[in-house]
């Protein structure tokens, strides 16, 4: 008898005499992917009661065997249709879940293995049976293709049961073998949506794989399920959760990890303080690190090797040297046998720390206790000698080390970066050739340091001879040694060469990585030609390569800087569009560049949305956003910045006091200012010429000449040399203070130092000159300005022209007035005003009267003395209808300034 239970898009049927479904369950169990005898000796259904025997038939065995691969040729000999649901039905009209299971064990391609199930599911009018449905799940695992998986899951949902142990090992385990981490993630919240219970081995599968790629968060989120469904999770799954939060800096997650362990009753382990030990040591947490190795001692830990190296090390990277030899010492007492590894941790840390006796008195002492030192604690002192730029010193080690250890490929490596670092191209070739000599062939590492340092000592001939002259059968070039040439030959202007090479590595099927078109963007930018870099930018998108903050960032930064502000923001929002956050640097270059475009006034608010977001200011940003208040007038928010700024541990540099102390200097709080540039000075901050530039200015602008002298006098002393701008700032000064000769002594002192004056420079003088009326010498220096190639700008000609007509010299005032308009030059109000007036005193009033009609329609404003000047001039020359025009013009701007004055 059978009962059939009908639900949406599900048929269930449960049989009351015939069992071999379950039976076939059962013996498929453990059942992957075997050979085709396999299969059918598993696959035959038992048929019979349940009291009664089950037998094998060897014939009906072979049987199934053949209705198998029957079933699989026609499957497999073209698409799914019409033809092949017709070919099945001739074979086998109701197929039985033997078979269904069997065909499905040895499909390879999931689309037919969907499809045949589907298939068989309305021939039978039937719901398959769980074994079928695992079947299914295992022949996507196997394809790594998923597109069914949720509904295949809500199928087995409804009907009463989940996916075996195996198969759900096996899910996760076809995603972790090919790095699709995410998609196991996705695999286990998708059987959690429908209340199934993953395999215990699919989790610590996963945590390990998400462990090597640190991703901690979902990690912790896979542990978190584990204990909600029950399993037992111990200290290793913690270990590997502390480690990886550590390691990220995460140290409050770390913790609360560490106290939820102990709080379970669970006793940490000599692996797991090690783990603390280390990981917390390397991301500057070394207090932290000798809690930790104190506290296992107290629970009755005996440090081992692991250790005390991993301490030692620590110490040693914190520069807390005399640590770490005390716990070395602590460590050999009563040892027989030396820790190799300890000791070249420790030669390693004297060396770091340039106490290169000290490191080969080590050596000694470790060849005295009958360990010869290995090949890597010579590399560690190779590394460090050659970080200090001691190459002779390294080379007469290279020698010595060979008595104890055979060099190997990291050994030439070492030798070959510190030569190439020095530019030492010859020796570094000659070093290879000994390597080559020993039986040590270059590898890619080899060629790649040879590259990366010849570009940064401007070498690039010698680093493409090198790229060039690679033998691809034995050393083929990859992504890194193509971005370092690519990145070299931009960075020297080469822009072209550094885009062939970029063609070059995708003919080579070598795929450019975001940092290769970080350099390419940056470097066309830099050469002026942006239109090239927005198509490399748009070409990255249109290859899939997405870019990263980094990118983004130094994109933004080069178009600011080619003036496209409007782009430079669209790329901020950008950041946010690609799904990321923005980081500080990405507020940093916004809020630089809107500061030098002249939008100040946005800094408040971006720095407002900067700390809303949690961005932790370093340097650059705290630097960055002072200046922009600086120059926004919110100089009392500044200040409060650089304090916080101190509290924060945060050292202030030239820049943040320079830009402070030009804030204050610029509001006329000399004194506040005078004081932070004395703080800055017992800081021991190398103060530069901007800052005493700002405070000669300051000083001189409100009057204090002697001051501003004095400043002017320190600055030279500290052997820094006034540039133009310094001396601008005091001549300015001096000129209106109404000291002319003083600023024409200051004049001559900046030429005996070999300052160039540029136009503000002979303004400034010009101007002087033109306030006490010496139009003569004024015009002299205007002559010598013309002689130099500086160009005047409108407040030079104005004054000049003023002058000139002041001191009657009308007929090159005049000339000059043109010259100004024919050289594009625009003639304010002041200076129409100052030639009419000079032409009316020269009784040349028709002239005068012509330059006022152009004034009136440009729009300038005329002044009531310039009318009475002209009006008498054009009565004098009996120009009637002229003085009548001016006669009325002048009636108008008296009763305009009558009503204004009544308003």
């Amino acid at each position: 008898m059978n009962m059939i239970f009908r639900i949406p898009g599900i048929t269930l049927c449960v049989r009351r005499k015939c069992y071999h479904v379950l039976n076939i369950s059962k013996n498929l169990s453990s059942f992957s992917d075997g050979t085709s005898s396999e299969l059918y000796k598993k696959s035959v259904p038992f048929v019979g009661n349940i009291s009664g025997s089950v037998q094998e038939n060897p014939s009906r065995i072979e049987g199934v065997r053949k209705e198998v691969d029957d079933v699989c040729c026609i499957l497999e000999s073209g698409p799914w249709g019409p033809a092949t649901e017709n070919a099945l039905s001739v074979l086998n009209e109701k197929p039985q879940p033997g078979l269904v299971i069997g065909v499905l064990r040895k499909l390879k391609d999931v689309n037919l293995a969907v499809n045949y199930f589907r298939w068989t599911e309305r021939k039978t009018d039937q719901a398959h049976c769980p074994e079928a449905y695992n079947s299914l799940l295992m022949v996507m695992a196997r394809n790594k293709k998923f597109d069914c998986l949720e509904q295949i899951l809500g199928e087995m949902s409804v009907a009463g049961f989940g996916p075996s142990n195996n198969t759900c090992i096996e899910l996760v385990v076809s995603c972790v073998k090919s790095q699709k981490l995410r998609e196991a993630f996705d695999i286990i919240q998708t059987m959690r949506k429908f209340k199934f219970r993953p395999a215990f081995s699919a989790y610590t599968t996963l945590i390990g794989a998400l462990s090597a790629v640190f991703e901690s968060d979902l990690m912790l989120t896979l542990f978190n399920q584990m204990q909600e469904l029950g399993y037992e999770v111990s200290v290793h799954l913690f270990t590997t959760l502390i480690r990886v939060f550590a390691k990220e800096g995460r140290v409050d997650a770390a913790l609360s990890l560490l106290d939820e362990m102990k709080s379970n009753s669970f006793q940490a382990d000599i692996v797991l303080y090690n783990v603390c030990i280390d990981c917390f040591g390397k991301v500057g947490k070394v207090d932290m690190a000798w809690k930790f190795f104190h506290e296992m001692k107290a629970q009755g830990l005996v440090p081992d090797d692991v250790t005390y190296t991993s301490m030692i090390g620590v110490l040693c990277k914190a520069n807390r040297l005399q640590e770490a030899i005390e716990l070395f010492e602590q460590m050999e007492q009563n040892r027989k046998v030396p820790c190799a590894y300890a000791y070249n941790t420790m030669i390693m840390g004297y060396g770091s720390a340039g106490k290169f006796d000290e490191a080969y008195s080590l050596l000694e002492r470790q060849k005295a206790k009958g360990s010869i030192p290995s090949v890597i604690a010579y590399n560690c002192i190779l590394t460090c000698l050659g970080k200090k730029g001691k190459v002779e010193e390294a080379l007469r080690i290279f020698e010595e080390m060979k008595k104890d250890a055979v060099p190997n490929l990291p050994t030439y490596n070492i030798l070959i970066d510190m030569l190439c670092k020095e530019g030492n191209v010859e020796d570094a070739l000659k070093i290879q050739d000994a390597m080559k000599e020993a039986g040590l062939y270059p590898n890619v590492i080899t060629v790649n340091i040879m590259i990366d340092r010849l570009c940064k000592a401007q070498k690039l001939d010698e680093a493409c001879s090198i790229f060039e002259g690679m033998d691809h059968k034995v050393c083929c070039p990859n992504e890194v040694t193509f971005c370092s040439l690519i990145d070299g030959l931009g960075k020297h202007g080469r822009v072209d060469d550094a885009y062939r090479l970029y063609e070059k590595m995708m003919d080579s099927d070598k795929t450019p990585n975001v940092v290769v078109y970080t350099s390419l963007i940056r470097n066309f930018f830099k050469c002026g030609r942006k239109e090239d870099g927005h198509k490399i930018y748009k070409e990255m998108l249109r290859r899939g390569c997405p870019p990263d903050v980094m990118l983004l960032n130094t994109y933004m930064d080069c178009v600011f800087k080619a003036g496209e502000i409007e782009k430079g923001r669209a790329i901020f929002e950008e950041i946010k569009a690609q799904g990321f956050i923005p980081d500080v640097q990405s507020y940093s270059i916004l809020i630089h560049c809107l500061v030098k475009a002249g939008f100040a006034h946005e800094t408040y608010q971006l720095f407002h949305a900067m700390k809303e977001q949690g961005c932790v200011l370093d340097t650059r940003a705290y630097n960055t956003v002072i200046d922009g208040f600086c120059k926004s007038g919110k100089v009392n928010k500044a200040y409060q910045l650089l304090e916080e700024m101190k509290t924060k541990g945060h050292q202030p540099t030239v820049v943040t006091y320079g830009s402070v102390i030009d804030g204050l200097a610029k509001i006329d709080r000399l004194d506040e200012a005078y004081m932070l540039f004395e703080e800055a000075k017992s800081q021991g901050i190398e103060l530069n010429l901007v800052i005493y530039s700002s405070l000669i200015d300051g000083f001189g602008k409100v009057g204090r000449i002697d001051e501003a002298y004095l400043i002017l006098e320190e600055l030279m002393q500290r052997g820094l040399t006034p540039n133009v701008y310094t001396w601008n700032c005091l001549l300015d000064a001096l000129v209106k203070a109404g000291e002319v000769d003083e600023a024409l002594v200051c004049f001559n002192s900046m030429k005996d130092l070999n300052c160039t004056p540029n136009h503000i420079t002979y303004s400034i003088l010009i101007n002087g000159l033109c306030r006490i009326r010496k139009f003569n010498k004024a015009f002299v220096f205007w002559q010598e300005m013309e002689k130099q190639g500086l160009k005047p700008n409108i407040i030079t000609y104005t004054t000049m022209i003023s002058g000139l007509a002041k001191a009657g010299n009308v007929f090159e005032a005049y000339g000059l007035f043109e010259r100004f308009k024919s050289d594009g030059g625009i003639p304010d109000s002041a200076c129409y005003n100052a030639i009419i007036e000079g032409l009316s005193n020269a009784n040349r009033a028709m002239d005068a009267y012509t330059l006022f009609e152009e004034t009136r329609r440009k729009g300038f404003n005329i002044h009531t003395k310039t009318c009475v000047i002209l009006l008498d001039a054009l009565h004098k020359a009996e120009c009637l209808e002229q003085a009548a025009i001016v006669g009325a013009v002048l009636k108008e701007i008296a009763k305009s300034q009558h009503a204004s004055k009544y308003w």
